[in-house]
């Protein structure tokens, strides 16, 4: 059997026109209506998903960040390195946590993948001059001597106070087999002596050309004094 469907009348004064409508039809409307209401619950359960995440992520992420900082100060490295993990995997651009895992790293002597996440500290963050010197360290944990170099280079000129910096560089080029020959030729006890000199307030007639006019400032002679006592200590 057909089902008759009124059409309504324009506004004129056309009779009322019957449209035959058949049974098929009727399901299709009501599995197109169906249709496009489960389409607007999924559009409406995804956008609650999104928000709830947006809220959530955030908040997930900086407690596992600070669970993994009380476990890194308890030494329970791999924990702390798990929860670091988890902190990155919620929040890829959360650039301490790979600082934090770099450290975890490092106290398991594992420089490589110290470095690694240095590197990507410095990707989100290359004005980072502490990070330099601390991948610089990671460095020179794998006898890369050039590569802590330039890394204390880098962060001397962002922090020209950064007194770490300045120790890696020069612990870096002690290591390095010129140095080694470098030191190896010095007149040791000519060194002492004018150390020595150098760190009273005033030196004998001897030396006294050498010296600029102004004299030797006080942190000159400072670490002069300390030269010539680890020159007394060595011989």
């Amino acid at each position: 059997s057909s089902i008759i469907r009124a059409v309504s009348p324009q506004e004129t004064d056309k009779p009322v026109v019957l449209i035959p409508v058949t049974a098929d039809d009727v399901a299709r409307e009501k599995r197109r209506k169906v249709a496009l209401l489960i389409a607007v619950c999924l559009v409406v359960l995804v956008a609650a998903f999104f928000a709830y995440k947006k809220i959530t992520t955030p908040r997930d992420a900086r407690e596992a960040y600070d669970a993994g900082q009380r476990l890194f100060k308890a030494t329970r490295y791999e924990q702390a390195a798990l929860n670091f993990s988890r902190t990155i995997d919620l929040q890829p651009a959360f650039a301490d946590a790979y600082r934090m895992r770099a450290r975890v790293y490092v106290a398991q002597s594992n420089a490589d993948s110290a470095i690694r996440d240095f590197s990507k500290v410095l990707e989100l963050d290359a004005t980072d001059a502490g990070t330099l010197v601390e991948r610089g360290f990671a460095f020179l944990e794998k006898k890369a001597y050039s590569n802590a170099v330039a890394d204390a280079g880098a962060a001397i000129a962002l922090n020209a106070k950064l007194s770490k910096a300045y120790t890696l560089r020069a612990t870096a080029r002690r290591a390095t087999p010129r140095y080694a020959l470098a030191y190896r030729s010095i007149d040791h006890r000519t060194l002492r002596d004018v150390c020595a000199e150098a760190s009273k307030p005033n030196p004998s007639a001897k030396f006294r050309p050498f010296l600029p006019d102004a004299g030797f400032g006080s942190e000159i002679r400072a670490f002069a004094d300390a030269t010539a006592g680890a020159q007394l200590r060595r011989h």
